[in-house]
C-alpha cells in the first residue's frame, strides 16, 4: 500500500521503518526539518535498537521517503497514519492540538482528492475521541461523510521503547476499530505476514483497550514496588515471593478478577489487604496502592447505591447476597453493605439467594450469623424468588447465580433491571437494563 505517517516521533519513526521494511510505499511527514533530514538521508531521528538499519534499508529500496509537504504525502498515498503526540495538559487531560491540526489538513486535502482515502489514529485518544473531535474536524475540513467518502478508524500501538522494533513484528494483538468493513479490511491489511491475533471491534473499544493496557502495566509496577517494599521491612526476598508468584497462571497472572463488576468481598480479600497494610504501617511504610484497594472497593459500593437511588424507584429486589454465586457466605460480603445502605435510605427491600436461605434454616454458626448478627437483613430474605419479583419495581442482579438470569427473564419486561455482575442474558437488551460498568 501507498501510506502516509504524520508525526516522525517514537511511534511515526518504528512505523514508518517498519512498514516500508514489510514493502508497503511509505512517506513520512513531519514538520521539523531535522526530523525529515535524518530519514532522508538513511538515520532514525530517535534512540531506538535496529532502528537506523531499518530506516537505511527502507531508504536504499526506495519504500521510504520523508518530506514536510502533507499535501504531496496524502495525494500519494491510500491510507494516513496519523502518530503525533498527545502531551498532558496542566490539568492532566490529553492534549488534542496535534491530532486536531493534522485532521484539518487532511480534510483541506480530502475536499479535491477523487479517489478513497483512509485515516488511522495511531496515537493514544481517550475514548469517544475518535467520533467525538476527530471525525467532525475531518468532516467539516473535507465537506465529506468518514464511512462513506473517506474511511476512519483507529489502530492503538503497543510498542514498549527500546524493543519497538521486535514488539511490532510479534505483538501479542493487532486491534483495528473502523467505522466500516472496509477500512478495517485496509487497516488489517498494513500487517499482512504478521502472525498475532487479530481483532477488529468498534472504535470506542479500540481507543480503550490501550488505555487499559497502559493503566494496568502502570498498577502492575506500583503493585510490585508497594509490594516488595513491605516484604523486605519484612525480611523477606521479594523476589523470590514473585518468582512463586508467577507460577499460579490460573488466578495470579491471568484474566480472573479482571472482570468489571461489584466489589470484591469475602472472608479472605478484604481481612488480607488490611492485614498486609497494617504490618507495613507498624514498621512506618506508607502503602498509597493497598489503600486505594479498599477505598476504591467502597466507592464501587456506593456506586451501586447511586445507581439504584437514581432510578427513583423504592422497591427493590435484590437477587443475591453472599459475595459469589454458590456459597453462603455473607463475610464481609459487599452486597449485605449494600442492602444495609438500602435500608438506611428507606427503601422496601426483599432478597432471594437460596444458599443464603438455606443456611438460615440450618442449625449452626451460619444461622446465628444470618438470624441474629443481621436481623434487619435477614427479615428481608425471601424463600421464594416469586415473592421478591411480585413486590419489586427494580431488580437488582447482586451475584452470579445462575436461575437469576431465567427468574428475571420471566418477570415483567417493563421493571428495571441494574446488573452487578453481567450474567449475561437476553435481559440485556431490554431498554430499562443497566451494568455497573457496561
Amino acid at each position: 500500500m501507498d501510506v502516509s505517517v504524520f508525526g516522525i516521533g517514537y511511534v511515526g519513526a518504528v512505523t514508518s521503518a517498519c512498514l516500508s521494511d514489510s514493502g508497503h510505499n511509505i512517506i513520512a511527514v513531519d514538520t521539523f526539518d531535522v526530523k525529515v533530514q535524518c530519514i532522508n538521508e538513511g538515520r532514525s531521528p530517535i534512540v531506538e535498537n535496529g532502528l537506523d538499519d531499518l530506516i537505511s534499508k527502507g531508504l536504499k529500496s526506495g519504500k521510504l521517503r520523508a518530506t514536510t509537504d502533507y499535501v504531496d504525502a496524502i495525494n500519494n498515498s491510500d491510507v494516513s497514519l496519523v502518530c503525533v503526540g498527545t502531551p498532558s495538559a496542566p490539568d492532566g487531560s490529553l492534549g488534542l492540538n496535534f491530532i486536531t491540526d493534522i485532521c484539518e489538513q487532511i480534510g483541506e486535502v480530502l475536499k479535491t482528492k477523487d479517489t478513497f482515502h483512509t485515516v488511522v489514529i495511531r496515537s493514544t485518544v481517550i475514548p469517544g475521541t475518535l467520533m467525538n473531535v476527530v471525525l467532525p474536524c475531518l468532516e467539516k475540513a473535507s465537506g465529506k461523510k468518514a464511512g462513506v467518502d473517506f474511511g476512519l478508524g483507529n489502530n492503538p500501538e503497543f510498542l514498549r521503547e527500546s524493543t519497538a522494533i521486535a514488539d511490532y513484528y510479534d505483538p501479542t494483538e493487532i486491534v483495528v476499530g473502523a467505522l466500516d468493513d472496509k477500512t478495517a479490511k485496509m487497516i488489517m491489511g498494513l500487517y499482512e505476514g504478521i502472525e498475532a491475533p487479530r481483532v477488529v471491534c468498534d472504535v470506542q473499544v479500540a481507543e480503550g483497550v490501550k488505555y487499559v493496557s497502559n493503566a494496568w502495566r502502570a498498577a502492575k509496577v506500583g503493585f510490585a514496588n508497594e509490594m516488595g517494599n513491605i516484604l523486605k521491612e519484612h525480611d523477606v526476598d521479594s523476589h523470590k515471593v514473585m518468582d512463586i508468584f508467577f507460577k499460579d497462571t490460573k488466578m495470579n497472572l491471568s484474566k480472573y478478577f479482571l472482570t468489571p463488576g461489584f466489589a470484591f468481598g469475602g472472608s479472605c480479600l478484604p481481612k488480607d489487604v488490611r492485614a498486609i497494610r497494617a504490618s507495613a504501617n507498624d514498621k512506618g511504610l506508607k502503602t498509597p496502592l493497598l489503600d486505594s484497594l479498599l477505598s476504591a472497593n467502597k466507592a464501587q459500593i456506593q456506586r451501586g447505591f447511586d445507581m439504584i437511588k437514581e432510578t427513583g424507584k423504592t422497591k427493590i429486589g435484590l437477587f443475591g447476597l453472599s459475595f459469589k454465586a454458590g456459597t453462603d457466605d455473607l463475610r464481609e460480603s459487599p452486597l449485605v453493605e449494600l442492602a444495609n445502605l438500602l435500608l438506611m435510605d428507606g427503601f422496601e427491600l426483599s432478597i432471594y439467594d437460596p444458599c443464603v436461605y438455606k443456611a438460615s434454616q440450618m442449625d449452626g454458626a451460619n444461622k446465628d450469623y444470618i438470624t441474629k448478627g443481621l436481623p434487619q437483613i435477614y427479615a428481608c430474605i425471601r424463600e421464594k424468588a416469586q415473592d421478591v419479583v411480585d413486590s419489586s419495581e427494580l431488580f437488582v442482579i447482586g451475584n452470579g447465580t445462575k436461575e437469576f438470569a431465567s427468574i428475571i427473564e420471566q418477570a415483567d419486561s417493563n421493571k428495571s433491571i441494574i446488573d452487578l455482575v453481567r450474567l449475561g442474558s437476553p435481559m440485556e437488551e431490554r431498554e430499562n437494563y443497566s451494568g455497573i460498568c457496561w
